[in-house]
């Protein structure tokens, strides 16, 4: 005889709160999904090989220089494993300039006051090269290098993050660097100087360099803007707009074309440094020069161009002799 009162009550209770065991189409639901599952996992197991890797985390002690680098939507610094180990002893004609950017940086590693710098002026003169020197100097005080690539310069507020907690001082280097006025690094890049709410790291600089004075093309019609007010000139607003990112730079240094003497010495000195002594002065100084014209340019690069075509052959030549 079953039993009644409180006792049974425990009883039935545990029958009705009982879960009821898998429904027929839950189990058909689970038989269907379970190859889908395995084939989704299989597609993914081939998949991940070629997935980018992610970037490790920067070694700052052992690398003194990095590019800013973007895989997908993954985005970090990869280490320049044979950088450009140039010093500034090797850099002629531009003594005036090196000695600004070299004071300059050094204020910036001792940790004093120190200004963003714009390199602008002739193609070829040494402003990157510069850039380089100065960072192989000081390296060994606590100097690093980020390039970054003009269509990267929206990630600015990510590396300035990324760096600003480590004790190293960064140069933010920008090379060749020029805007169309709708460009988002334009405005990424006002930011970082001077414009945005968040204070500027005291760990990082911005040095670019650029053929273009402003950054920006300027136009005939820019200066149909301006007006006249009295005796005084107002330039239009567009103008005040293409002049305003290169004004946020505390430093601006220029560079001027070589004349006839300097690009001749400068082939001279790089012949010199490469190995080679001139038997013949004056043909090496009408190679140089039929060189230059041939490159409509008497510039730096266009020198150091010369005397590695110059070198190499007085080398080759020599090796074939001993041969």
């Amino acid at each position: 005889m079953p039993s009644t009162g409180p006792r049974a009550a425990p009883r039935r209770a545990a029958a009705a709160t009982a879960e009821p065991g898998p429904t027929p189409a839950a189990t058909d639901l689970v038989a269907l999904l379970a190859p889908l599952v395995t084939r989704a996992t299989r597609l993914l197991e081939r998949l991940e090989p070629s997935l980018p890797e992610p970037f490790a985390a920067p070694d700052f002690e052992r690398h003194i220089a990095f590019r800013w680098r973007r895989r997908g939507t993954a985005a970090g610094l990869q280490p320049v494993l044979h950088p450009h180990h140039i010093a500034l002893s090797s850099l002629h004609g531009i003594d005036d300039q090196a000695a600004k950017i070299d004071a300059n940086t050094r204020q910036f590693v001792a940790g004093a006051p120190a200004n963003n710098v714009l390199l602008t002026g002739a193609r070829g003169t040494g402003k990157s090269s510069l850039v380089k020197a100065v960072l192989n100097r000081h390296a060994s005080h606590g100097l690093r290098l980020i390039e970054v690539d003009k269509q990267d310069l929206v990630d600015l507020p990510e590396i300035v993050d990324l760096v600003a907690p480590t004790r190293w001082r960064f140069l933010i280097f920008c090379d060749d660097l020029s805007f169309e006025a709708d460009e988002p690094g334009y405005k990424a890049l006002k930011a970082i100087l001077d414009g945005s709410i968040a204070a500027t790291s005291d760990n990082v600089l911005v040095y670019a360099t650029s053929n273009r004075r402003h950054l920006m093309p300027e136009f005939m019609a820019d200066n149909l803007e301006t007006r006249y007010v009295g005796d005084e000139i107002h330039p239009g607003e567009t103008v005040e707009e293409k002049i305003s990112l290169s004004e946020r730079f505390g430093l601006w240094v220029s560079f001027w074309p070589f004349d006839q003497d300097q690009y001749l010495e400068i082939v001279r000195r790089w012949v010199r440094h490469l190995g080679v002594e001139p038997a013949d002065p004056a043909g090496l100084e009408r190679e140089a020069l039929q060189w230059a014209l041939s490159r409509g340019s008497r510039s730096g690069r266009v020198a150091w161009h010369f005397a590695r075509d110059y070198a190499g052959r007085a080398l080759a030549k020599g090796k074939r002799r001993r041969a």
